[in-house]
């Protein structure tokens, strides 16, 4: 089996190589690695649900003041996802923080894009998880393999994006309007959409390496550390479609 590395920077080749055929109590199984995705999952929605609550009821009251809470979970997500990275083997301990961290983010930003488009949460989610869903279909049938081409074309794409985010954030910092990119119109859209299928075929590398992770016998914590890295692609994936939405409903007004 070629164990290369994936466009996910949460995963890589490494892995395999130091870490694969240890001697351990307990290995990765793709189950174990689901059910810590549910939980994963649950926290982002509790933290999702306590920002998003706050949000409305500042709409209503005339008084929104969370946005401590979406930018501190979002640079605390951030870090957090760095030190896990780095430090694999704390991801059963850092992993429930960053998904409760993420949640406060999502749930602030879902809730002001859903006072602004009524309804464009809802189908963001659905989209989101539909998305999900079929492409997990798609991988298990073998109807998507994951050759090194596919991974190295869509690091590529990855990291473009990445720099391009990243780009655009220092330059609003001088006054530099990209609203051109990642703005309204067409060229938003295409731009949007493209990123969107990026994000979507990031799944099938995490996939891949929950599948391979198990295969080839890696610690227990690593079911953490795959539920981690998918957790990272789905929320940038819903964050993305959530920003597609809102760019077609803005361009209908």
């Amino acid at each position: 089996m070629n164990f290369n590395k994936t466009s996910n920077p949460t995963l890589g080749e490494r892995i395999f190589k130091d870490y694969a055929f240890t001697a351990s109590d307990r290995t990765m199984t793709v189950q174990g690695t689901i059910n810590k995705i549910a939980l994963l999952l649950a926290l982002v929605i509790g933290g999702a649900a306590f920002t998003w609550s706050k949000v409305m009821n500042g709409i209503e009251t005339g008084v929104v003041i969370v946005n401590g809470w979406m930018v501190g979970g979002s640079i605390a997500a951030f870090v957090l996802a760095m030190v896990i990275s780095f430090k694999k083997e704390w991801a059963p301990f850092l992993s429930p923080v960053y998904a409760v961290c993420e949640g406060l983010f999502v749930g602030s930003i879902s809730a002001y894009f859903e006072a602004m488009y009524p309804g464009l949460v809802m189908r963001a989610v659905l989209l989101t998880f539909s998305v999900l869903f079929a492409l997990l279909f798609l991988y298990k049938m073998r109807l998507v393999k994951v050759t090194q081409r596919f991974r190295s074309i869509l690091m590529g794409a990855t990291m473009g994006i990445a720099l391009a985010y990243l780009i655009s954030f220092i330059l609003r910092l001088f006054g530099v309007n990209m609203s051109f990119m990642f703005g309204g119109g067409s060229l938003g859209v295409i731009i949007s959409v493209v990123v969107v299928a990026i994000a979507a075929l990031n799944l099938v590398l995490d996939f891949d390496f929950i599948e391979q992770g198990s295969e080839s016998s890696l610690p227990a914590y690593f079911e953490w550390y795959g539920a981690f890295g998918l957790m990272v692609t789905l929320i940038w994936l819903y964050i993305e479609i959530l920003r597609l939405l809102a760019i077609v409903a803005s361009s209908r007004d």
